[in-house]
């Protein structure tokens, strides 16, 4: 699935918006001139088009990580009239974030989300008091062991995983996005499905592909400078746009009610299974008026939806993400089946239970967040009131862009940026202090950190050992029995994900298919 890059998705709001930020950016002028502070340093802008031209619209995170070096760890750009800051280092992003989360906690919005039916995103809810419910319900439901079958959930869908390997490998990208939307189906909705060919999934794919296509930034940038054109009929010249907006609305409609209405059914019948849905409609306040419960209703489909949307596209990319790094460092791979062998052994697999002593297959993780950030520059905040930092001004309304792929690129941390080495981590007792993998700025920082990271932070470790434990990956051979060269090459967007490559899964030995094969953990 293709993302839009950042620097495209700023289009959709900077071309949108370029009227009303003339105006918009001489109050912010005027405001800065009062404080007599200057903006962080940056490249100097075009007249009206600001840095638009000088930025890498595909992967932006490369300019920007380029102007960190020359302008440091927080830079300004001026993006069409929008103020962007960017913050390149983890310090300074902790910083304001962390430490000043009330004046960055928000999200710049657009009026395309609604229109195409979308406004339920948890992700891009302003801060307020509808993002607070969705924040709480989502809390309490992908908290480590929230659901009771929480951890059979993740080890009956790696079994499965496992056998689909097993029997058609050349197919291990669809293994993947069934493996990891399944776990989603089942802690948000309760339910279980193994095909990627269930309706549900099919719709979810759906509108995923057709909000890329809708809120192009072309088109999205011509719907927010000109507010009209939403009005014109389907059938004007031009107005094709209106065709997918009404029919992705009809599919987020279906995405939002459909598995939330199954649960409900299933509730009524006494055969709900828990999940976050059904544990957070029993927990509704039963003297609460009507007003409220639809309220929370809401709240709960919101944010329901908002888990299986945005879950599933980045654990697969995380998985798929690591079936590259062991084709390409077979050395690591190597490593990884020692500890395994010499802590698991082979007739049974890892667990959850066995990470602590399993500190290089951790690592291997921790690795795996660094070395190709799935997001490399997280969602954009927005700055809720003026601010200063260090002596720079911060105007409020501007965008705050979280440099993720600079942070992991940070040559006072890491040597050999570029190459996988989980070996950059201390394996030692000091592992007790380090910070946990859910620490990673790839989960966000502030009020905004990604509610699901523990949830996702453990299952991609029993996935990841257990394929470890499972099978030597190597490169796939052609018709002359000759290697097939892979190459690490990643889509662009806001969310990024390997480009297609071929491989081989070779099962490490009989007795480890065997209890695969019969279910045996």
């Amino acid at each position: 699935m293709a993302f839009l890059a950042l620097g495209e998705v700023t289009l959709i709001v900077c071309g949108a918006l370029a009227t009303f930020t003339l105006l918009a950016g001489q109050r912010l002028q005027s405001t800065r001139s009062l404080v007599r502070l200057p903006y962080p340093p940056g490249p100097k802008p075009w007249p009206l088009l600001g840095n638009i031209l000088h930025l890498n619209k595909s992967e932006p995170w490369l300019s920007y990580t380029r102007w960190s070096k020359i302008y440091g760890e927080i830079i300004y750009v001026r993006l069409l009239g929008l103020n962007f800051i960017v913050l390149n280092s983890e310090k300074v992003a902790r910083a304001l974030l962390d430490q000043r989360s009330t004046v960055y906690s928000d999200r710049p919005q657009t009026p395309v989300h609604e229109m195409f039916g979308i406004g339920f995103n948890t992700v891009s809810l302003p801060y307020g008091d509808e993002w607070r419910l969705h924040r709480k319900l989502l809390h309490n439901a992908m908290r480590p062991n929230s659901l009771p079958k929480q951890y059979e959930i993740y080890t009956s869908n790696t079994h499965t995983l496992l056998t689909n390997l097993l029997d058609t490998p050349g197919q291990f990208e669809k293994h993947i996005k069934t493996f990891v939307g399944s776990i989603i189906l089942s802690l948000a909705y309760g339910y279980d499905t193994s095909s990627t060919e269930d309706p549900i999934f099919v719709a979810v794919e759906q509108l995923i592909a057709m909000l890329a296509k809708g809120l192009s930034p072309e088109r999205a940038a011509i719907l927010l400078a000109f507010p009209f054109i939403r009005h014109l009929p389907p059938w004007f010249p031009g107005a094709a746009f209106q065709r997918d907006a009404t029919a992705c609305r009809k599919l987020a409609r279906q995405v939002l009610n459909v598995p939330f209405d199954l649960v409900k059914e299933n509730m009524l019948k006494g055969c709900a299974s828990p999940c976050m849905v059904s544990e957070c409609i029993s927990q509704i306040d039963k003297n609460a008026g009507e007003e409220e419960r639809q309220r929370v209703e809401r709240a709960i489909k919101g944010s329901a939806a908002t888990l299986f949307i945005a879950g599933s596209e980045t654990n697969s990319s995380l998985i798929h993400a690591f079936i590259l790094a062991m084709v390409l460092y077979p050395e690591v791979q190597a490593k990884a089946h020692t500890e395994i062998d010499s802590v698991v052994g082979p007739s049974r697999l890892p667990g959850d239970h066995d990470r602590s002593s399993l500190p290089y297959v951790d690592n291997i993780i921790r690795e795996l967040f660094r070395w190709n950030p799935i997001v490399p520059l997280g969602m954009p905040h927005a700055t809720s009131s003026s601010d200063v930092y260090n002596g720079f001004f911060i105007p409020k309304g501007a965008f705050v862009i979280v440099n993720v792929w600079a942070m992991s690129r940070d040559s006072d941390k890491y040597d050999d940026v570029e190459d996988f080495k989980p070996e950059r981590y201390p394996v030692t007792d000091s592992t007790a202090t380090a910070p946990p993998p859910t620490h990673d700025p790839v989960f966000g920082m502030g009020r905004r950190v990604c509610p699901g990271r523990f949830v996702s932070d453990e299952f991609l470790f029993v996935a990841i050992a257990s394929i470890l434990a499972m099978f030597r990956i190597t490169k796939a051979k052609d018709n002359e029995n000759r290697e097939i060269p892979v190459q690490r090459k990643f889509t662009t967007g806001i969310s990024i994900h390997p480009i297609s490559f071929p491989c081989t899964f070779v099962c490490r030995s009989e007795e480890r298919e065997q209890l695969v094969r019969a279910g045996i953990s």
